[in-house]
């Protein structure tokens, strides 16, 4: 029986650099682009965002997303990750997005999660140069260690913990490096959409 694999959405990051909400910025918005392409990748995405955001929210649910609303969001990366775990503990595997990477192609986002459907423990893209990018895919066999995140450096401890397990998907998607940060990172990214 092939694996239920289903799609996180973090998007619970403060935007201190950008000055206002950079995931309701730009015409997309820059969230409902990373919304859509990992809805177009994997069936069922849970986005993971604080409480009280009611435009972020619609702006989620409009792209076709389950919305969890937590206060743990406001303990970092690791917090919006193990309550969104939590919430699909039952799924065969999770692929983790960023709600501020809205340039990850769909077919790189199919990629990581067709691997643990494969068996993969992680999976994750990587460009030619051997730089690694989002998002992260993690199996089911790996949740009791998620779970047990705690600060704002998402999974990286599990990934050096499991290093030798990680299966590499080899891309040429720039849109794996790239997130919004500043309104110059949103100026710059739609300046590449244009011909």
């Amino acid at each position: 029986m092939a694996r239920d694999i289903r799609g996180i959405l973090l998007c619970g990051g403060q935007a201190s650099r950008f000055g206002s909400d950079k995931l309701l910025a730009g015409p997309g918005p820059v969230v409902a682009d990373a919304a859509r392409h990992l809805k177009d990748a994997v069936d069922h995405v849970l986005a993971v965002i604080p409480l009280g955001k009611a435009k972020l929210r619609e702006a989620l649910e409009r792209a076709g997303c389950e919305v969890l609303e937590t206060d743990r969001t406001a303990q970092g990366m690791a917090g919006s990750l193990v309550a969104g775990i939590e919430a699909m503990e039952s799924a065969g595997g999770w692929v983790i997005a960023l709600g501020d990477m809205p340039s990850v192609r769909v077919q790189t986002i199919r990629a990581v999660a067709q691997a643990l459907r494969e068996g993969a423990a992680i999976a994750l893209p990587v460009a030619a140069d051997g730089r690694r990018g989002h998002p992260v895919g993690f199996g089911g066999g790996l949740r009791e260690e998620l779970l047990a995140l705690q600060g704002d450096v998402g999974a990286r401890s599990v990934l050096a913990r499991h290093a030798g397990a990680i299966r590499t998907i080899a891309t040429d998607d720039a849109g794996i490096f790239v997130d919004i940060d500043t309104p110059q990172d949103l100026a710059a990214l739609h300046k590449g959409h244009t011909t």
